[in-house]
């Protein structure tokens, strides 16, 4: 009956110790340089996203220039791209965007210069003659690089209606 007693002691001590652990090894709220908080993060990556749709919608190839890192991949229903290619589909006239919503947003801070931002997007686009698959769901990813946002991964899932 002791030896129960101190093995149920120590099984309970055990978990209050990791229980505590745990709780002093998440930060909250998380922070990145310049004391800047995951939400202020969030926001600019959305208006970034957002900015990016708009400039999709106006065939503005000089933005996309900015806004996408070197090393971008972009992944969707017509295969893999790179940066290049990105912007030069965007200059031309092959898509067509009559509008477009996003919704949903949310962000993932991988490391306080790597984020995940998914959401859901619609749109009535028109590529090469065929409708652009919508509903999709989207996920993008950014990394701070000279203290400059840029996007690196940009893949789309159709979601079937």
């Amino acid at each position: 009956m002791k030896f129960s007693r101190t093995r149920n002691w120590l099984f309970v001590n055990c978990i209050i110790l990791v229980a505590v652990a745990l709780a002093f090894s998440f930060k909250s709220p998380v922070r990145t340089s310049d004391d800047e908080t995951k939400e202020a993060i969030k926001e600019k990556l959305v208006a970034l996203e957002k900015k990016s749709w708009e400039a999709w919608k106006n065939r503005d190839s000089a933005f996309f220039k900015e806004f996408l890192s070197d090393d971008h991949i972009e992944v969707g229903a017509g295969g893999v791209s790179g940066k290049r290619g990105v912007v030069r589909s965007v200059g031309s006239p092959a898509c067509s965007v009559n509008s477009y919503s996003v919704e949903k947003f949310n962000m993932v801070l991988l490391d306080k210069d790597v984020a995940v931002l998914t959401y859901h997007a619609m749109q009535e686009t028109m590529c090469g003659g065929n409708a652009v698959p919508s509903p999709a769901w989207v996920s993008s990813v950014y990394m701070r690089r000279n203290n400059v946002w840029l996007n690196v991964l940009y893949q789309q899932s159709a979601n079937p209606k």
